[in-house]
């Protein structure tokens, strides 16, 4: 089992396999960033924008308090009294993953090749499991509707429900189609306009 992630944690590298191994049954297709769940997915697939009028981006606290009321909501609806997955990608232009990602580091990938190796990125993913409290990731949840971070994935701990905030909303993936239509339902309001629900 990952614990809590604190200073010095002496981290179980069979259970970051397991991990991953979970990752790859639920959702396979594509590797644990939030913008690149495959297409496959998509019957269970809903988008919520975090602002009135599909606007991308908070200009205001009274708009910051409106996006985080829609990501903590819907997390809420998601999680509540459940323990959380929260992994969150960085990119480099080395293989080595960086101090300090956010969590323990869990998988190291080249993200985009290149024969200049100035121009090669990878792709290393953090994760972190906590308990879920409404306002629990709200620092994250600031970042990632600034465009400071992306791919963010909070998930319960069997990945059955995926939760991918974004600068500007937030992609959800639910256990069933049936699933999806109730919480679409709920939340009809903060729903794209456009047919393809983006």
């Amino acid at each position: 089992m990952i614990s809590r992630v604190t200073e010095g944690i002496d981290v179980d590298r069979d259970a970051l396999a397991a991990l991953w191994d979970l990752w790859e049954r639920q959702w396979p297709g594509g590797p644990p960033i939030g913008y690149e769940i495959g297409e496959e997915h998509g019957d269970v697939w809903v988008r919520f924008h975090s602002l009135p009028e599909s606007k991308r981006y908070p200009g205001d606290e009274a708009e910051y308090a409106v996006a985080l009321e829609r990501y903590n909501t819907v997390l809420d609806e998601l999680f509540a009294g459940q323990e959380v997955y929260v992994s969150t990608p960085v990119w480099t232009g080395t293989p080595e993953a960086p101090a300090g990602g956010g969590g323990v580091h869990w998988r190291s990938w080249l993200y985009r090749d290149d024969p200049d190796p100035e121009f090669r990125s990878y792709c290393h993913v953090f994760v972190e499991r906590r308990e879920w409290r409404y306002g629990c990731l709200d620092a994250l949840l600031r970042r990632v509707a600034d465009d400071e971070v992306s791919g963010v994935i909070i998930t319960d701990t069997a990945m059955r429900r995926l939760y991918s905030p974004y600068d500007g909303g937030a992609d959800v993936f639910l256990a069933s189609p049936d699933e999806r239509d109730r919480l679409r339902e709920r939340h009809a309001d903060w729903l794209s306009r456009r047919p393809d629900g983006l």
